[in-house]
């Protein structure tokens, strides 16, 4: 294992307004939570900053990445109407983010994916570019802080699906775990960038 440091409001696919090229990546919202710390509303539609955090969300991927998927378990249609394709858990029983990773892997268009949580916007715009540039020869590369793992937050290429596929069959569901045996870069960002909404106290 290695760990190497290193306005719009118009969702739909565009090309990427970077002066940089997009990357061969899918980029894979994880929208698909119970949100029971929220009230249990889907999280995607929660304001910040006066937008949905679906929309920060789409913004950190629209420039680097080559498509955009978003995996959602509700409001599928309002979802749609955002102009990505919408994917669903293969079960309905909001059983975690692993669930929308191995959907992602399954239906995405590059051989890798980059996964990002939507409640997260403060996440760097440039994220998958660093993601990128970390990888080097390893199938898997994994986002910490100096405090804790944030492994929601990786860039992930297609062939490791049958891995999570297996652990995902055999009960696994912590998503601290299923990369545990695997070959993988870290991306390491400070704390502050990760500051994910899970309450209405995150909020402000």
């Amino acid at each position: 294992m290695t760990g190497q440091q290193l306005n719009s409001m118009d969702h739909r696919q565009t090309v990427s307004s970077s002066a940089l090229p997009p990357l061969p990546i899918t980029g894979l919202i994880l929208a698909g939570g119970a949100g029971r710390r929220m009230g249990g509303v889907d999280k995607g539609w929660v304001l910040w900053r006066n937008a949905p955090l679906i929309t920060h969300a789409i913004q950190i991927l629209q420039a680097d990445s080559a498509e955009i998927l978003i995996s959602a378990n509700r409001q599928l249609e309002d979802y749609r109407a955002l102009g990505y394709p919408v994917i669903s858990d293969s079960c309905a029983t909001f059983e975690g983010p692993l669930m929308g990773l191995s959907a992602g892997l399954a239906a995405a268009g590059q051989d890798w994916v980059a996964s990002i949580p939507v409640d997260s916007p403060l996440l760097p715009h440039d994220l998958l570019r660093q993601m990128w540039q970390v990888k080097m020869d390893k199938d898997l590369v994994v986002v910490r802080s100096n405090q804790r793992w944030h492994a929601v937050l990786v860039l992930c290429h297609r062939r490791l699906l049958p891995h999570l596929q297996a652990y995902l069959d055999q009960g696994g569901r912590r998503v601290q775990d299923w990369f545990r045996d695997l070959d993988y870069a870290t991306l390491h960002l400070d704390e502050a960038v990760l500051h994910n909404c899970n309450a209405p106290e995150d909020l402000s």
